[in-house]
């Protein structure tokens, strides 16, 4: 049986007195589209840096396709991809300078290098921006080659932080095909946004975190169906959307009476 591409017991990470993540214990199999979905704080970006050693854990550990993760793993390393919250982009490079200098340091060749860079350009629709530099690209184009970068030397794992912010639809249909073809040859995809059509499109398990905690961790059909059953009137085998499902777990669902603004009333 293959080890988990990832895998956590209680992970946690403090900053000072605040609890960004308490006791996560997840786990991720090989080949799978995981989305991992919260409010705004809840400790989605805290988590995925602890995951691809940008940000070492106060507490709990860490396994990456079966083996201990930490920020010193280089040989981990070398076998996942990140986009980052922010990108964090080489603005002063242009955009086929950027890829080469990611190729070289996850210890391609030249030659691989510089075919997998012509790929990606074009397949980005960015080749006929080679010469720019990033700084002046637009943000869907900094996205693009964000993921480019990304995927320049064939991850087994994949972290996705709102990969599809600010990608106009015509591109991010062209890279939810990519991405579902990556997961049909076995890679990972470790996915986090706010967008959750999104995520029942693609996703096949889901996580939930709500105040730093997991609260909802299983296949999308097992918690539509957990979900249902507590609703009244609802049955088990009731086809909620994931925002109602996310709703309703998170606490924002259960028919509160909604805030108004006083003069828009």
């Amino acid at each position: 049986m293959d080890p988990a591409a990832i895998e956590t017991h209680g992970l946690a990470r403090r900053f000072g007195d605040l609890i960004a993540v308490e006791n996560v214990t997840l786990t991720v199999t090989q080949g799978q589209f995981f989305g991992f979905l919260g409010p705004n704080g809840a400790g989605k970006s805290t988590t995925i840096k602890m995951l691809t050693g940008l940000l070492e854990p106060s507490a709990g550990t860490i396994e990456i396709l079966g083996q201990p993760f930490s920020s010193t793993a280089l040989h981990l390393k070398r076998q996942i991809g990140v986009v980052p919250e922010g990108m964090a982009l080489l603005g002063r490079l242009t955009a086929t300078e950027y890829l080469r200098f990611v190729g070289r340091m996850y210890g391609l060749d030249r030659a691989t290098v510089e075919r997998r860079t012509e790929e990606l350009l074009e397949f980005m629709q960015l080749a006929n921006e080679r010469r720019k530099m990033v700084t002046d690209f637009s943000h869907g184009m900094q996205k693009k080659l964000a993921l480019a970068a990304a995927v320049i030397h064939g991850p087994k794992v994949l972290f996705l932080d709102e990969p599809f912010e600010g990608v106009d639809a015509i591109a991010a249909g062209m890279l939810k095909s990519m991405l579902q073809g990556m997961i049909q040859r076995g890679t990972t995809i470790f996915l986090t946004t706010h967008v959750l059509e999104i995520v029942e499109r693609l996703c096949s398990h889901v996580a939930i975190i709500h105040q730093g905690r997991l609260v909802a961790n299983g296949s999308i059909e097992t918690l539509r169906a957990g979900v249902a059953s507590t609703l009244p009137g609802a049955e088990s085998g009731q086809r909620l959307t994931l925002e109602e499902i996310f709703l309703s777990i998170v606490g924002a669902g259960g028919g509160e009476p909604v805030q108004e603004l006083s003069w828009l009333t």
